[in-house]
Order: C-alpha cells, then sequence, then structure tokens
C-alpha cells in the first residue's frame, strides 16, 4: 500500500514539474498581456476586410479569440485615452482632455503636464496581486518634451522601455523585444505578468523598413505601400510575441487583447508626401501616407463619432473566450479594461477606489451584453459649428447610456441622438422623434460634467511653468 501511495505522489509532483517546466504551474494566475495600437482603425485589419492590409498574426488571435465589434475608447485622441486604461477612469477627472505636448500647450488647455503617479493605477493593483508588470512602447501620459515629467517607473511598472516620455527614448521597433525579454524572465521566476505592449503603429511619422516596403512592392501609390508595410511590419512583431508564448508553453494561460488608442489619422485636406520629424521617434513619413480606415464609422481621429473612438477589439484566451466568435452587440469601453483585468487576476480594488467602468469578464467568456447600464462619457475641446474638411469633428460632449447615444456641441446648442445599438454607424439622428430621451440623456450629461474637476491638483505641473 505505501509503495501504491508512493508511487501516485511521485507521479503527482513530476507532473507539477512538467507543468511547471512549460510554465503553466497548477492555479496559476493568468497572464495578460494587452497590446493597444496608436492611430489603428477599425477597418485597418484583413479579418476586418480591409482591401490589401494584411495582419496574418492579428488575424490568427481574431480565429483562436474573439472579435468584439462594439469596443469604444475614452477619447478620440491618444493621451485621455490612455489615461482611462490604466486608471479606469474618464479622462476628464483629470481635466486630460487632448494630447500631452509641451508644457504652454497644456496650460493654454487647462491640461496638466501629466498624468498624477497618485492617481488609481491599474498595473500597480496587479503588482498588489503578484504580478510582474511591464510597459514597452509608446508612453504619451506625458511628453519627452517635458525633461521633469515623471518616468513611467514611477506609475506602477516593474520594467519599462518607452518613447513619449522623459529620459531615453526606446527605439520604436524594439518594443516586443523587450516584452519578449521580460515574458521569458516571468516565467523563469514562475510569476504571473501583465504587459502594457503600446504599438507606434500607425502615428505619424511612418517611419518605414526595406523588407516590408518590398513586400508591398506591387502597389501602384506610394502612400498606400507605405501604409501598408508600416502595419505589416507591427503585425509580425505581434506574431514574435504570439509565438514567444507558444514556445515556453504559456499559451493557454495568458490573456492576449489587441486594440487601439483611437481611430485612424486622416488629413483635413490634400497632404503632399513628404518626410516629418517627431522629437521622440525620429524620421518617417508625414500624413499624406495616412490611409486609415473605419469600417464604415462616421469620423475619424479626434472625433467622438464612432470613427474616431470605435476601434478593434480582439481577445484570445484558450479556453476560457470562444474561438472564431464575433460578438457584434456587447458595448465595451476601455474603462472596463481595469475592473476586468483585476476580476481576471483576482486583484482586490481598494474601497475607496469607484471605476468608471465594470468588469466585462462575464462578456469576455461569452455573455451577450447589447445595451449599457452604467452610462459612458466623453469630453473634447471640439468647436461648434465644425470645419467643412472636418465635419464630425465638432462633438464637445457625447454620453452612452442603454441603447442610446447623444452627442452634443460645447454649449449644447446642437445635439443629435442615436440608437447606437441598432444604429452603429450613426446614420439616423433621432432627436425629433425622441424629445424625451434628449431631456433625460442631456440632464444625464449636465449630472457628469458637475462632478468634473475645475482645474488640474496634483503634482502635475512642470517647473516650466513658473519660468514662463
Amino acid at each position: 500500500m505505501r509503495t501504491i501511495v508512493k508511487s501516485i505522489v511521485t507521479g503527482v509532483l513530476a507532473g507539477f514539474s512538467v507543468l511547471a517546466a512549460l510554465g503553466a504551474e497548477p492555479d496559476q494566475k493568468p497572464n495578460i498581456v494587452f497590446i493597444f495600437a496608436d492611430d489603428w482603425g477599425w477597418g485597418d485589419l484583413s479579418c476586418h476586410g480591409h482591401p490589401y492590409v494584411k495582419t496574418p498574426n492579428i488575424d490568427r488571435l481574431a480565429k483562436e479569440g474573439t472579435d468584439f465589434h462594439r469596443f469604444t475608447v475614452a477619447s478620440g485622441v491618444c493621451s485621455p485615452s490612455r489615461t482611462a486604461v490604466v486608471t479606469g477612469h474618464f479622462p476628464a477627472r483629470y481635466n486630460i482632455d487632448g494630447h500631452f505636448a509641451w508644457v504652454p500647450s497644456n496650460a493654454k488647455r487647462g491640461m496638466p503636464d501629466w498624468l498624477d503617479p497618485e492617481a488609481p493605477m491599474l498595473q500597480r493593483f496587479l503588482q498588489k496581486a503578484g504580478y510582474a508588470t511591464a510597459h514597452f512602447g509608446k508612453w504619451h501620459l506625458a511628453n519627452n518634451m517635458i525633461p521633469d515629467s515623471p518616468l513611467p517607473s514611477e506609475y506602477g511598472y516593474d520594467e519599462y522601455g518607452a518613447f513619449n516620455c522623459a529620459g531615453e527614448q526606446m527605439p520604436v521597433h524594439e518594443d516586443t523585444m523587450h516584452a519578449n525579454a521580460f515574458i521569458e524572465k516571468s516565467v523563469e521566476a514562475g510569476k504571473p505578468f501583465f504587459i502594457n505592449l503600446w504599438v507606434h503603429e500607425p502615428h505619424t511619422p511612418f517611419h518605414t523598413v526595406p523588407k516590408y516596403e518590398w513586400r508591398f512592392r506591387d502597389m501602384e501609390s506610394r502612400e498606400d505601400q507605405i501604409y501598408a508595410s508600416v502595419l505589416s511590419h507591427a503585425d509580425d512583431r505581434i506574431g514574435d510575441v504570439l509565438d514567444t508564448l507558444d514556445r515556453l508553453g504559456v499559451t493557454e494561460n495568458t490573456l492576449v487583447i489587441f486594440s487601439s488608442d483611437n481611430g485612424p489619422a486622416r488629413s483635413s485636406g490634400a497632404a503632399e508626401l513628404t518626410l516629418s520629424y517627431d522629437t521622440a521617434t525620429g524620421a518617417g513619413w508625414g500624413i499624406a501616407a495616412a490611409k486609415g480606415i473605419t469600417g464604415g464609422r462616421k469620423g475619424y481621429k479626434a472625433s467622438l463619432f464612432e470613427g474616431g473612438v470605435g476601434v478593434p477589439f480582439i481577445a484570445r484566451w484558450p479556453g476560457k473566450i470562444a474561438a472564431g466568435k464575433v460578438d457584434d452587440q456587447s458595448l465595451i469601453s476601455a474603462v472596463d479594461l481595469l475592473p476586468t483585468f483585476c476580476e481576471i487576476a483576482g486583484a482586490e480594488l481598494p474601497d475607496s477606489y469607484q471605476p468608471d467602468g465594470v468588469s466585462q469578464l462575464a462578456v469576455l467568456k461569452g455573455a451577450v451584453a447589447g445595451s449599457r447600464e452604467k452610462p459612458l462619457f466623453w469630453k473634447s475641446d471640439a468647436r461648434w459649428p465644425g470645419s467643412k474638411s472636418r465635419p464630425h469633428h465638432w462633438v464637445g460632449y457625447a454620453v452612452v447610456h442603454n441603447n442610446w447615444k447623444l452627442v452634443a456641441s460645447q454649449k449644447s446648442e446642437h445635439v443629435e441622438l442615436y440608437n447606437i445599438a441598432e444604429d452603429p454607424y450613426e446614420e439616423n439622428d433621432l432627436k425629433k422623434e425622441k424629445p424625451e430621451v434628449v431631456k433625460e440623456l442631456l440632464e444625464t450629461l449636465e449630472n457628469w460634467k458637475a462632478t468634473l474637476p475645475e482645474k488640474p491638483t496634483g503634482d502635475v505641473f512642470s517647473s516650466e511653468r513658473k519660468t514662463k
């Protein structure tokens, strides 16, 4: 009998050793890799029907996971959108309504110079739950032109490599190299990991590489060739990360999400193809090569219509998230990511913290939520009336509640109402047919505005302000 028991114990321990060697220890918390692109339009994927862009690795995520068609970010531009991800709050709560620029521009717009490092942070909550945390790629929760802004390491990351931040700028194409090294280190240490992989593409300047230009050498349009090549390069790097997860045997225990911070950029008029220079990322091709598409959604980057805030969201978690599925009904927001990731990780949220979003773990696993009971809000510095060259960029505020979306100018002198569940392309303005809904949503919006701070507070200002 003792021999039998000893054999069983030995076999179990051996099984545990095999699992550990494969990076899949029993009851290990799931890893999370959040890939956040920059200006990647909803239609800029071959799995979303793009006519010439090829994204086989992201397509693989869609084939092995679920493609959520109704995900929205919290802003039509970069910095506020990223603020929502890491805080779980609407960025207006921090007076972050536009992108972080140099100090005079931030001051003129009533913005801080960086996101407060003392704000609630997703990565800190995960650290307390035992996770190794890292950020690789674009930052833009400050700006490289503000040298006294806090480094990403002050926000709860064990490791980082970044650009659009203070300090040394990581080369844009080294993002996944560092991510792969961090994954290997974490697996070897037996720690669950959380990685923000915030890729540069397809933001301007477009940093092309000969290998990828050659891949699209037969295209007649030089601008289209440039655009396709940078997306293909990013897709290949994402594929490298997926291959690393496979090689280390942790794919089954890793949630991978691909999304974008806002819709695609477009020139407001005819633009000549020229080189441009960014102080954080260097020289590359300018806005004329911005050929992103929205899959029929109205507006582009900086708009609060769906073309500006409706972006790709593909989630893969084998055995937990259905493979090969499309969810075109569930309304998910970027402010939902913090509570969702924390529930997945078993990370407790402090009693004092109230997220603006809700956990969408059940939706990720297959439940369908076609309406939005907890309201979503957006704020922008857009002006009414809109210009002829940018007709969908006049919205100053927006609110989504249940199936309805109301968009309003800064002073609410013009509003439009859409049944966003039935009309995701915002084609049928129903304000005349549903005045009671307009009234209710305007009241909801005004009540939310009353909760917002008049000006930034905390240690969020550069010393440069004192000298201006």
